[in-house]
């Protein structure tokens, strides 16, 4: 089992932070059904198959991709060997990761009626695919939702065998071919076909559909034509180095959406689409079970996934049940980790050095860790008064003090971060920029060139806008996490001794994604985990882009995106992106501070785990590879 969101293939995904949010009300317009695309007519499909020059592509299994590279490696030590030792050094983490890591030696081997308990920090906005825009919803809407394409640990991207059956690209690679099995059906019975790809399509490009994260990349595809139920062409507006990740979004039943959409394009607030949320129609692995609103979604395994008519023609999912916890307190949730509440749990930099190290935590857990090219940051919105000039953001970053943040409240166990894309990543300047230090003086020559100034010596800077006296007086929103808090509120104590009052403002989940998506805040906290392709990252800084929130806007970074997804040469490629990170991170839209390894606790019984770039979940075969035992070793 092999199911992964489409929008980490193709996204960035916001780490902890931010989902999709609603628009604000407006005026209703007459909705029309993919009024992005443009009128073209497909030849027929016998003239293209005559034409196009077919090329096969690779259709795969994640699992056994993983089995056949596991086959090459001898495991560091035994499972009983592993589960002995405390994660207390570089060596006990290679064991415990090469002894527990390894997928099972025969279906005799797994617990096929087990069930894990996983645990995510916020609840999720919507069971709908197309709305997946957070790591929360990516975890739960990957398991019941329906994907033709992922990609490996190096990001080595492929057609799942699971739902597909040929995948061909064209000479000119204007067009890409897909034939989809004909086994599958969504959870109320009705078979899965080409056609419910096409209007998954059609539904991404409809300008009244408030998409947050797809829509990216799949505006590339100038048509997507249904020759048959079961054959797909995809005809690309350019012969472009990302047209394999602009063609892996998600899918949903046309027949449920197709009579509703019209009626509430936000696929949220109509009584169809809540009983929709309440009771999804889905195409994956997993159907959802149960949903309780802040504490729990619970999700079942669909034994017409991987059967068909009395045959199994799929991988059986590792788990009859699944249950995805709601914990935002990171204590509470590292007493239901020992209780055994729930099976695994990113560890904070406290919690792993100082509270996962007693004999009580490993009798029932372990721990391992890995490197994960996840950042986070301060975002400045640069629409306001206070942030639209780059000295000033600048400034930001001399103030704050990043050596305590690392030290003090980080613990030593991160790196810090110097941009958009990991010091590991083949995409990152050669060399990297230098982090950050504070220098407070030259923070207050910056603010000082930007024409902040104490003027009226009541301690705080201000500056004439528009003929208005403004007081450098604004507000961070956080998320409602204590060390997110902290951190903010160190923040405001370094901002304090250079006449800036910065006042720290927790919000609850809800509110808080609604005023980054409205653009009404002045600066924030938050993350991103990495992307598979540079180009992603256009999704952030591209001008007008959907997840800009910052307003972020450099032509020169414009331009250098649209070279880089036309440019195939591997060499010049990585140039032209090293170039986009040293110019975004020279205009200081965030203040970058910390990269977050993955440290994770987790049941002794669970097997399976398997580290990469983007942590043990978010690629193929990610989650499908965890399981537990039939015998606890």
């Amino acid at each position: 089992m092999s199911v992964l969101s489409p929008v980490l293939g193709r996204l960035l995904v916001i780490v902890g932070l931010l989902i999709c949010a609603e628009p604000a009300l407006a005026q209703k317009k007459e909705f029309k059904l993919g009024d992005m695309i443009k009128p073209f007519t497909p030849p027929s499909l016998s003239e293209l198959d005559k034409t196009a020059g077919w090329q096969d592509r690779p259709v795969l299994d994640a699992l056994e991709l993983l089995r056949t590279k596991q086959a090459k490696e001898k495991p560091l030590a035994t499972v009983a060997e592993a589960l002995k030792l405390k994660n207390d050094s570089p060596k006990a983490n290679n064991i415990i990761l090469s002894a527990l890591g390894r997928l099972p030696a025969s279906e005799a081997a797994v617990d096929w009626d087990a069930s894990i308990a996983r645990h995510i920090n916020f609840d999720i906005k919507s069971i709908n695919p197309l709305l997946t825009s957070s790591t929360s919803e990516v975890d739960v809407n990957s398991l019941h939702g329906y994907a033709l394409f992922s990609f490996d640990w190096n990001f080595v991207p492929f057609a799942t065998k699971e739902t597909v059956a040929k995948w061909q690209t064209s000479k000119d690679g204007l067009m890409d071919k897909v034939i989809i099995r004909d086994d599958l059906t969504w959870s109320d019975g009705k078979p899965i076909t080409a056609h419910d790809v096409v209007f998954s399509f059609k539904v991404l490009l409809s300008s009244e559909v408030p998409i947050p994260a797809q829509r990216t990349g799949t505006d590339e595809i100038k048509w997507l034509e249904a020759y048959d139920d079961y054959t797909l062409v995809y005809f690309h507006k350019a012969a472009l180095a990302t047209n394999v990740w602009n063609l892996n979004f998600s899918v949903i039943p046309k027949h449920i959406f197709e009579s509703t959409i019209a009626d509430d394009p936000t696929l949220l607030k109509s009584k169809a689409h809540v009983a929709y949320e309440n009771n999804p129609v889905v195409g994956g692995a997993y159907r959802i079970a149960s949903r309780t609103p802040g504490q729990n979604i619970v999700l079942e395994r669909r034994e017409e996934y991987y059967m068909h008519k009395g045959k199994q023609v799929r991988d059986k999912p590792y788990f009859k049940t699944i249950r995805f916890q709601i914990v935002q307190d990171p204590t509470v949730a590292l007493l239901s980790l020992r209780r055994g509440d729930i099976d695994e749990l990113i560890l904070t930099p406290t919690q792993w050095l100082e509270q996962t190290s007693s004999n009580e935590f490993y009798s029932k857990c372990t721990k391992a860790y890995a490197t994960e090219w996840v950042s986070f940051h301060f975002l400045w919105n640069q629409k306001t008064p206070f942030f639209s000039d780059k000295r000033v953001r600048q400034a930001m970053g001399y103030a704050f003090d990043h050596e305590e943040l690392l030290q003090k409240l980080r613990l030593g166990l991160d790196s810090p971060s110097t941009g958009i894309f990991h010091p590991d990543s083949q995409w990152a300047p050669k060399p990297a920029p230098k982090p950050m230090k504070q220098d407070l003086d030259k923070a207050e020559d910056l603010l000082a060139a930007a024409g902040w100034e104490d003027t009226d010596n009541d301690g705080i800077l201000d500056k004439v806008i528009n003929g208005k006296k403004v007081k450098f007086d604004f507000t961070i929103l956080v998320a409602n996490r204590q060390d997110r808090i902290d951190i903010c509120n160190l923040l405001r104590t370094n901002l304090d001794q250079i006449g800036i009052r910065c006042t720290v403002r927790p919000l609850e989940f809800a509110t808080l994604i609604q005023n980054m998506q409205d653009k009404t805040f002045e600066a924030s906290f938050g993350g991103w985990g990495t992307g598979t392709d540079p180009d992603t990252s256009l999704n952030i800084w591209g001008k007008g882009e959907n997840r800009n929130y910052g307003s972020y806007d450099n032509p020169e970074v414009d331009k250098l995106f649209e070279q880089g997804k036309r440019e195939f040469d591997p060499a010049r490629r990585r140039l032209i992106y090293q170039k986009i990170a040293q110019l975004v991170y020279d205009d200081q839209p965030y203040t970058w501070l910390f990269y977050q390894n993955a440290y994770y606790g987790f049941n002794k019984e669970l097997r399976g785990y398997m580290f990469s770039p983007r942590g043990p979940y978010h690629y193929g075969p990610g989650f499908s590879s965890i399981y537990r035992p039939a015998m606890v070793e």
